[in-house]
């Protein structure tokens, strides 16, 4: 059965990219979300198999939106994106739950990697 997948990023075009690969690749999309907040709210809703979350956001940052979904379900699968340079939140993400991250600008081998990692 195909996975069902939550895309946060707040860059439109970056959550048609990650969605443009996933469904090529057999997954679902549950829904999209455009912060954190939409976030939480929308993994409550739809209750994804896999969120992949960009980490800077405006109204709620991938770190806090990760805290906030492992708060409704501590067995949330996360991968979180980020841009080069944000060693420490990526830390930060994985201290909080993350499963893995993905560089940005990412390979679509290394997103179907992460993915099949995490959920196979």
């Amino acid at each position: 059965m195909a996975k069902n997948i939550l895309i946060v990023d707040d860059a439109a075009f970056m959550r048609m990219m990650i969605k443009d690969i996933l469904t090529k690749n057999g997954y679902n999309i549950a829904a999209e979300a455009e912060n954190g907040k939409v976030a939480v709210d929308k993994y409550n809703e739809v209750k994804p198999d896999l969120v992949l979350m960009d980490i800077t956001m405006p109204e709620m940052d991938g770190i806090q939106a990760l805290k906030g979904i492992k708060s409704i379900d501590p067995n949330a699968c996360v991968i979180m994106c980020s841009a080069m340079g944000q060693q420490a939140m990526v830390i930060e993400a994985i201290q909080s739950g993350a499963k893995d991250f993905i560089v940005k600008p990412f390979q679509a081998e290394r997103v179907l990697e992460a993915v099949r990692k995490v959920v196979g």
